[in-house]
């Protein structure tokens, strides 16, 4: 009986041991599915934006303010996500076309109206801004401005110098329109913004002509000036040249402020033996503000609103300036500025500065799809 009893026992600790096994499982399964329900409950918001174009910590901060989770995603140009919008339901809840582009998306009837008393930071706008976009959006029913900018030229100050010479004037777009310019700074690396309507636009006020024209020849004309460039350019990029110019791998590129002052920041931080300088050129160039909007088709509309009004707030407008050096469309952010960063003349022009920034406006479909073939065209060579 001994051994029987002994058999007994060891079998009934196994049975108890495989129970309390099993009761652990299923108690792991039923909070395992009480989380997955907990999460399929709980609010989202699917964000899509540009790179570097957010405070670093705006999207934990609002989910911790609102407990609405953050979905974020980041594009490379306007053409990207016109792409997607024209294609259908996409899932956005939030966009961040550029100017330009939005207003004809507008046209397109692709967005919703905003609920404005579900905006109580609308007030914080700058009206100046809001004056403009009206142009495209009467009564600002459709788009709230994010950040703002303008296109330049990014350079490696020491290498350019060396190229060109000591004396070498830094302040033209001679610097990289100039063909016998761009041949010499060849050599240290030459990186053009992946984006047709910015570089377009730019080649045609060199060219001192309507950076906005409707007329092909004009675009065809600056296609010549850029194919005389084109054995030169050693990348198109919207995004990593950011870190090529931080790191010593290109020389200058024509690109967005922001992006140019983030890898300015960059190269400090990393003790390089050379200085990033951003250069708003002596001919003008394009001034570009990015929107905020809400597809017609967003599955979360009204997270859509807590997300823009959160991200206009005035700690989150600086904190967007601060950390991408882009500003944002909230004056009541400068207060709250790093003080190199508000003293800036590469993120806030000056007065004689702005007089020469142009928008880029909407130009008929044909005129786009021109422009698109011939930039497809030029980087293919």
């Amino acid at each position: 009986m001994e051994g029987v009893t002994g058999s007994t026992r060891h079998t009934a600790s196994r049975y108890f041991s495989r129970a309390a096994g099993l009761g652990a499982l299923a108690a792991a399964v039923a909070l395992a599915c009480a989380s997955n329900l907990a999460q399929a409950d709980q609010p989202s918001v699917n964000v899509y934006n540009w790179g570097n174009s957010i405070g670093k910590a705006t999207v934990a901060n609002f989910e911790k303010a609102t407990g609405v989770k953050v979905v974020y995603q980041e594009f490379d140009s306007n053409e990207t996500l016109q792409a997607k919008l024209l294609s259908g339901s996409v899932g956005y809840d939030v966009v961040v076309p550029s100017d330009a582009f939005w207003a004809k998306q507008l046209q397109a009837g692709i967005y919703q109206p905003l609920d404005k008393s579900k905006l109580p930071n609308y007030s914080l706008l700058d009206p100046k801004l809001m004056a403009l976009l009206q142009a495209d959006d009467p009564g600002n029913r459709y788009g709230i401005p994010w950040t703002w900018g303008t296109d330049g030229l990014g350079i490696n100050v020491e290498r350019v110098q060396a190229a060109l010479g000591k004396d070498a004037k830094l302040d033209s777009l001679d610097l990289l329109f100039d063909p016998k310019n761009a041949e010499k700074l060849k050599s240290c690396g030459i990186s053009m913004i992946d984006s047709p309507r910015d570089v377009f636009g730019t080649v045609l006020l060199y060219m001192k002509r309507d950076p906005n024209t409707t007329n092909p020849k004009d675009y065809q004309d600056a296609l010549a000036l850029l194919k005389t460039i084109r054995p030169y350019v050693a990348q198109f990029s919207t995004g990593s040249y950011i870190g090529d110019l931080a790191g010593g791998d290109i020389c200058i590129a024509l690109g967005w402020s922001g992006d140019v002052n983030t890898a300015r920041r960059a190269a400090l931080d990393g003790h390089r033996s050379f200085h990033i300088r951003y250069i708003l050129p002596k001919e003008g160039s394009p001034i570009w503000f990015d929107v905020m909007a809400v597809p017609k088709d967003a599955p979360h509309p009204e997270a859509a609103l807590k997300w823009i009004n959160f991200a206009i707030s005035t700690e989150e407008s600086a904190n967007l300036t601060n950390d991408t050096s882009y500003p944002s469309a909230v004056p009541g952010a400068s207060k709250l500025l790093a003080a190199d960063v508000l003293a800036d003349p590469a993120v806030f022009p000056q007065p004689d500065q702005f007089k020469k920034l142009f928008t880029v406006k909407p130009v008929p479909a044909e005129v786009t799809r021109l422009v698109t073939r011939l930039w497809q065209q030029y980087k293919a060579n």
